[in-house]
């Protein structure tokens, strides 16, 4: 068993509601799926994920999202910790996540807890264009945005 990487953080973001942003999803647990093999712990994961593909009316195998239709292996295992989902998954609470700026009420797996010595992976995917990201084709995320958080980020240590 790999061993567990406590100063490795990860928050993963798929920003893409319905059916056929699939892959968005997939992308998503497809990341999340591969560095906890690498031993990092759920509780140094956030996953943000707006819609549930497993669960959604479209998907023919209830429960079950597939990476690769020969492959055929399971993306939503039982263990997956979604700390994110809905109409939660927004910028807002994106760059709070980034910055430590989640209430201390809500739940401690809704927050990153990284510091100084802290490595953080932060990987996106949706839909956008030059600078920008969409957000369930609602709101925007900006590359200034995602630039001043990890500044922010950098002058807290986290």
């Amino acid at each position: 068993m790999p061993t567990e990487h406590t100063k490795n953080f990860a928050v993963l973001v798929s920003t893409s509601r319905n059916w056929t942003n699939y892959r968005h999803t997939v992308d998503v647990l497809s990341i999340y799926q591969r560095i906890r093999r690498l031993g990092v712990s759920d509780s140094n994961i956030v996953l943000m994920i707006p819609e549930v593909m497993a669960c959604t009316e479209e998907n023919s195998l209830k429960g079950i999202v597939l990476n690769d239709a020969k492959e055929r292996k399971n993306l939503y295992t039982e263990d997956i910790e979604l700390d994110y989902r809905g109409y939660d998954v927004t910028p807002e609470n994106f760059i709070r996540v980034l910055s430590g700026l989640i209430p201390k009420e809500f739940p401690k797996n809704m927050h990153l807890l990284s510091d100084e010595q802290s490595n953080v992976l932060i990987y996106m995917t949706g839909h956008g264009g030059d600078g920008f990201l969409k957000f369930q084709d609602r709101e925007r995320i900006t590359s200034m945005d995602l630039a001043n958080a990890i500044e922010f980020m950098f002058q807290k240590k986290r």
